[in-house]
C-alpha cells in the first residue's frame, strides 16, 4: 500500500518542526511507519546543496540561481528518498516542499510562480498529498527568531518586508491550491496544533478510504 506524504509550510519560526516531531511521535505510537525528512536536504547530496543556499556568506546569490539550486536539491530528494519511501508504505513528513519555492522565490523574490514552476518540472509529478501551512503573521516570527540570534541564516536575515512578502505568498498559493493546502492556526499551544493537525490528516486518510 502507498505511503502518504505530507509537507509543512510557514514562514520562518513557525514551528514546523516541533510540530513535525509531535507527529511523528503520534503517529508512531500508533505503530505506523513515519519517515521526517526537509528541504532543501534530506539526502547528502541535497544536503550539500542546502549548505550552499543557507550559508550566510552567499549573499550576492542572485534569486534563479537560488530557485535553481532548491529545484536541483529537491529533485535528488524526491528521487532518492520520498519515492522509495512511499513505495513502502511510509507516513512521510515533510519540513517545506515545492510550496516554500513558489513563496519564497516565486513570490517574494518576484520571479513569479510559472518560472519557479518550469524548474521545479521534474517533481509536478510528485506532489505532497497534504500540505499544512502554519499560518502565522511574520512580525510574531520574528520575534520568536530574536529569541535564537545564533541560528539565523542567509533567509532569516532577509527584512520584515520580505517575510511580510513570503506570508502574502503562501495565501495565494492557499487560494491557488486549496484541496491540498489546509491551514493551521500558528497561535495555538503544541498540543492543540497537534491535534488541529491530527484531524487533517485523518480526515484526508478517510477520504482515500471511501
Amino acid at each position: 500500500m502507498r505511503g502518504l506524504f505530507i509537507t509543512f509550510e510557514g514562514g520562518e519560526c513557525s514551528g514546523k518542526t516541533t510540530l513535525i516531531k509531535n507527529l511523528a511521535k503520534y503517529y508512531e505510537d500508533l505503530g505506523q511507519k513515519v519517515l521526517i525528512t526537509r528541504e532543501p536536504g534530506g539526502t547528502p547530496i541535497a544536503e550539500q546543496i542546502r549548505n550552499i543556499i543557507l550559508d550566510n556568506n552567499n549573499v550576492a546569490m542572485t534569486a534563479k540561481c537560488e530557485a535553481l539550486l532548491y529545484a536541483a536539491s529537491r529533485i535528488q530528494h524526491v528521487e532518492e528518498k520520498i519515492l522509495p519511501a512511499l513505495d513502502e508504505g511510509t507516513i512521510i513528513l515533510c519540513d517545506r516542499f515545492l510550496d516554500s519555492s513558489l513563496a519564497y522565490q516565486g513570490y517574494a523574490r518576484k520571479l513569479g510562480f510559472s518560472l519557479v514552476l518550469e524548474a521545479n518540472k521534474f517533481v509536478l509529478d510528485y506532489l505532497p498529498d497534504l500540505t499544512l501551512l502554519i499560518d502565522i503573521k511574520p512580525d510574531v516570527a520574528l520575534k520568536r527568531m530574536s529569541q535564537r540570534p545564533d541560528k539565523v541564516n542567509r533567509l532569516d536575515a532577509e527584512s520584515i518586508n520580505f517575510h511580510q512578502m513570503v506570508y502574502e505568498g503562501y495565501q495565494k498559493l492557499v487560494d491557488l491550491y486549496p484541496n491540498r493546502i489546509k491551514k493551521l492556526d500558528g497561535m495555538l499551544n503544541k498540543e492543540d496544533l497537534l491535534m488541529q493537525s491530527v484531524k487533517l490528516i485523518d480526515s484526508y486518510r478517510e477520504k482515500l478510504c471511501n
